[in-house]
């Protein structure tokens, strides 16, 4: 049984190549290395050499304003919902320019116009869930991030509070919390003034609303 033949990778390479419906002449690769560039929405780069480096970098000021990233993770996560925010408001410009060289034309090429629309419109929707699953997921993050601060500083804060009934100073790092003293003591604060805000609403709902028995019961 005489033994199989050993494939040749790069001729494999190069018929497949002959099949290919990518562009083929220099002028093809051209245009299309051109009609990539106008848009950018698929470059790796988010700023196109058109655009206004100042502009986009106060967008992302803007996004790490609003989400104050605390870990390198909601940085990135911040960083991509910025980036894929900017690609997204790229669109309708675009389109605008498209239907404006249209307008202008002598002759339109309807079918390249609606095809250049229609890419457009795929790739709002692509860029669109991008952002959301993004989003959604910085916001888990962040959501399990404070949860989890908040634990620790309610515990620290009892720590504390028993060693300040019995008189002993407390270093919060010996328990391994990454809290000072003065964020513990402002903590505790601030749940003491919540504990004592609603304890008065709740004596104000129990008064109201005895009060109002006793209006029912002497009718």
């Amino acid at each position: 049984m005489s033994a199989l033949p050993i494939l040749d990778r790069t001729a494999i390479n190069r018929a497949n190549s002959e099949h290919s419906t990518g562009p083929r002449t220099a002028e093809g690769k051209a245009r299309s290395s051109q009609n990539a560039l106008r848009h950018g929405l698929l470059s790796r780069t988010p700023v196109l050499p058109s655009e206004d480096q100042a502009a986009y970098e106060q967008h992302c000021r803007r996004f790490f304003d609003e989400y104050r990233p605390a870990t390198p993770t909601e940085t990135q996560l911040t960083q991509e919902l910025a980036d894929t925010a900017w690609r997204l408001n790229r669109i309708p410009a675009l389109e605008a320019n498209l239907l404006n060289r249209a307008g202008r034309a002598m002759e339109v090429d309807i079918a390249g116009a609606t095809r250049t629309l229609s890419m457009l419109g795929l790739h709002g929707a692509r860029l669109s869930r991008q952002f959301q699953k993004t989003l959604q997921q910085l916001r888990e993050i962040q959501t399990e991030r404070l949860a989890r601060r908040e634990r620790d500083l309610k515990d620290a804060a009892a720590v504390s509070e028993v060693h300040k009934h019995q008189g002993i100073p407390y270093d919060p790092s010996q328990d391994g919390f990454v809290f000072s003293q003065p964020e513990i003591d402002a903590f505790a604060q601030r749940q003491m003034r919540i504990d004592t805000s609603r304890a008065f609403d709740y004596s104000r709902t129990y008064e109201a609303r005895k009060l109002f028995g006793a209006m029912q019961a002497g009718k």
